[in-house]
């Protein structure tokens, strides 16, 4: 049936014979696919065309509207779901007016199979067909198919739609991955959800819904159907869509209508900002969403529902990151699965590598990737060969979902490194140069069904082919032998916590000139523009109390303007307005006189230790009658203290209770001291869960072992806590795929090293005097 079908669709596909030379290759899809749906809808519609006519002749005068027309007239049809009222066909359009008949045509069908037709912009290419006098040639070579359902059933025709749909994104390929997902992927991601679904694969009767929210051409819809139907041709697969595209809505829409699935079920829009199927749930689900592109332009829509509905939304558990929208589309699949009590549900998404490591703990994909593992509902995850696709030859996986996991399967995942089990394709499609045949796929089908752990088992594959151009080496590096392998992980194992690791802040002050000059100046970021206007206009001001023209730069206003807004561009309105305003450069002048009478108080002497500061300042105010805000003491204090690895530890605090040095509490002269936290040397630490012990054992524990020996005067931040369990340091989660399946490769022998080195200095050498002579 698979040749009988192949051999259809290339007769179908002659017609590009036509079209050459006066369209572009990449255009013959968008010519012979609606012609070919509109030949297949003809010769479905022959048998209820009469009673089609008959029944609109007596609903057409009613005025009624098109629903309630639809009504009456998908009765007569004898239950298909479509119509057309037209008493034309393709055989009566004619020659001299076949463009306005065929557009009359084409109107004149029930309004699902003609928005379709619109979705194609049918109506352009009509036109140009008819300008370049091949809309009589194509209709004739067209009507003369016979497609009828006696011929040709509805999954044959499914095939061989698919086959054009396939041959289309081929003859396209600069942009066929937006919507064509190649059929090797397709193949595996089915076999992967449909595993294990004994009903839907042997019972006569049974009923599935499968969806896809990135449906683009509908190649995963078909695959999911057709591989069941292969399997059980007495199974009901009912199919559900969301696309983005037009003309890839269109197509799928097509498909499905060929297929005799209910094409309301196929929507037109964004899934994540609109979703159209929001009350549903499905059996099946399977994805291949666009890697990498961000969701900047529906960010309030999203960002709504996340704060407003919370779990009792999509986005409940987290938002990653706006320049990738992945796991968007992951949580909204998760949204969809049917209740375990309904018999649960089984998801396959395509994802590129971000998704299993992008964002720390407690960032919006780790908390994604923690609510899938917690919630146990992760069944396995496939490494993909790379060059796959046809616009990327990036690593991609496929992530397995489920609430319905086996008992073997529960609070476990599977990784299975199928990047070696792949073949050439002869010819490369765009970026598509590897394929996996039967085999590749059975091999991790096999696998994923049993659950079992491989370690490292040899394919045989050939190896790469190098390139033989330039010098060749004599020690040829031996490649890693090509392997497949599979691990099985506890879900817990995937997650860690993030303990911030903090040390004693240490830090001097002077009342140096050169310290207290710098507070002439505003603070940032108004302290570097200030320094060009001093250096530029400022030399004619004096420091005394009385003068008056300080800070004076009216004059200079339309100079200072251009050459800030050229050079400090970050600087807003407001700023460059204080900039030349005079309050602002006297006000920093009265600081910095106050500053130089501290300084006869305090002298010029460096201080190592920082906790008589407040002390000796205090004192100064006083013998030199002066009081200082708080922004003019953060100042003065920020101008002549620095950081200093040989000063004393700055106390935060002194406690009344006991010691405890992992959690920065240190026993000093019979007191308990707290330090100030220096932020330039904080650490994190990452700290394996283990759910058989406490959170504080197996902090403490690491700290003990990890830490400690290495900064003896460190300690645990024990503020920064998870906030779901409260417990000290924030949970993340990540899956380092590469790591988890990394085979180490002895280097070279040295002495083949040093050899290979004398060798090319030699040749060097020899190169050098043939030069000189």
């Amino acid at each position: 049936m698979i040749q009988n079908t192949n051999n259809l669709a290339a007769y179908i596909w002659n017609l590009a014979d036509l079209l050459r030379g006066d369209f572009r290759q990449s255009q013959y899809g968008r010519v012979i696919l609606p012609f070919t749906l509109l030949r297949r809808l003809e010769c479905v519609l022959a048998p209820s065309k009469d009673a089609v006519l008959t029944e609109y002749e007596k609903v057409r005068h009613m005025n009624l509207k098109e629903e309630a027309q639809e009504k009456f007239l998908l009765r007569a049809a004898g239950g298909l779901a479509f119509y057309n009222t037209s008493k034309m066909d393709l055989a009566r359009l004619g020659e001299s007016d076949i463009k306005d008949n065929l557009e009359s045509y084409i109107h004149d069908f029930s309004k699902d199979a003609r928005e379709i037709f619109e979705y194609f912009k049918f109506g352009e290419f009509i036109g140009q067909l008819n300008d370049a006098n091949l809309l009589y040639k194509i209709v004739q070579k067209v009507k003369s198919m016979d497609l009828s359902p006696k011929v040709i059933s509805n999954h044959e025709m499914g095939l061989v739609f698919e086959e054009l749909i396939r041959r289309f994104a081929e003859s396209s390929n600069d942009t066929a991955g937006e919507h064509f997902t190649p059929r090797d992927i397709v193949r595996l991601t089915t076999a992967l959800v449909f595993m294990e679904d004994d009903d839907a694969l042997t019972k006569p009767g049974i009923i599935r819904t499968i969806y896809d929210p990135t449906a683009g051409t509908g190649g995963f819809l078909s695959a999911g159907m057709e591989y069941v139907h292969e399997l059980n041709p007495q199974a009901v697969m009912r199919a559900f869509g969301q696309e983005l595209n037009p003309e890839s809505y269109a197509i799928c829409k097509a498909d499905m209508l060929i297929k005799g699935q209910d094409v309301t079920n196929i929507k037109l829009g964004n899934t994540l900002s609109n979703d159209q199927l929001y009350a549903n749930k499905f059996d099946y689900m399977v994805s291949n969403p666009p890697f990498g592109v961000d969701w900047k332009k529906i960010e309030g829509n999203i960002k709504d529902e996340h704060i407003l509905k919370g779990f009792d939304g999509r986005f409940g558990p987290g938002l990653p990151r706006v320049s990738d929208g992945s796991l968007l589309f992951l949580l909204h699949l998760l949204s969809k699965l049917r209740d375990a009590s309904q018999g649960g549900a089984r998801i396959g998404i395509i994802l590129n590598g971000s998704p299993l490591f992008t964002g720390g703990a407690g960032s919006g994909e780790s908390e994604i990737r923690r609510y899938i593992l917690e919630a146990d509902l992760l069944e396995a995850i496939v490494a993909l060969p790379t060059d796959m696709f046809y616009n990327t030859g990036i690593a991609t996986y496929v992530w397995v979902l489920s609430n319905k996991k086996s008992s073997e399967r529960k609070g476990k995942v599977q990784l299975i490194n199928g990047v070696n089990l792949c073949g050439k394709m002869r010819k490369s499609l765009g970026a598509k140069r590897n394929i996996m045949d039967d085999e590749d796929i059975a091999v991790i089908t096999r696998c994923f069904g049993r659950f079992e752990a491989i370690d490292h088992q040899q394919l045989d594959k050939p190896q790469e082919q190098k390139s033989n151009r330039g010098r060749q080496s004599d020690n040829v590096k031996t490649e890693a032998p090509k392997t497949f392998a599979s691990k099985l992980f506890a879900t817990h194992e995937f997650g860690y916590r993030r303990i911030t690791i903090e040390r004693p802040l240490r830090e001097s002050y002077q009342f140096s000139d050169e310290r207290i000059a710098g507070l002439r100046f505003a603070p940032k970021p108004l302290t570097a523009p200030m320094q060009w206007i001093y250096q530029e206009f400022g030399q004619r001001w004096t420091d005394d109390a009385d003068c008056h023209n300080y800070g004076e730069l009216t004059e200079h206003q339309d100079t200072i303007r251009n050459y800030v807004k050229k050079h400090f561009t970050d600087l807003k309105e407001k700023q460059i307005k204080d900039l030349l305003d005079k309050k602002t450069w006297q006000s920093q002048q009265q600081i910095l006189h106050k500053a130089k009478q501290l300084q006869q108080a305090i002298g010029t002497a460096q201080h190592d230790d920082m906790n008589g500061y407040e002390d000796v300042l205090k004192a100064a105010c006083d013998q030199q009658g002066i009081k200082l805000d708080a922004s003019e003491k953060k100042q003065i204090t920020h101008a002549v203290s620095w950081k200093n690895p040989q000063a004393e530890k700055v106390i935060k605090k002194i406690h009344k209770g006991k010691a405890n040095l992992i959690y920065g509490l240190f026993e000093v002269n019979g007191k308990t001291i707290e330090y100030k936290a220096d932020g330039d040397l904080r650490d994190f630490e990452n700290v394996a869960l283990d759910p058989s012990k406490t959170v504080n054992e197996i902090n403490e524990a690491y700290f003990a072992k990890e830490v400690q020996p290495h900064v003896p005067d460190a300690w645990i931040d024990a503020s920064k806590k998870d906030d779901k369990d409260q417990q000290i340091g924030i949970v993340g989660y990540e899956i380092p795929f590469n790591r988890h399946f990394y085979v180490y490769q002895p280097p070279r022998d040295l002495a083949e090293i040093d050899a290979d080195l004398d060798k090319v200095s030699a040749e060097i050498m020899q190169l050098l005097q043939e030069v000189h002579v």
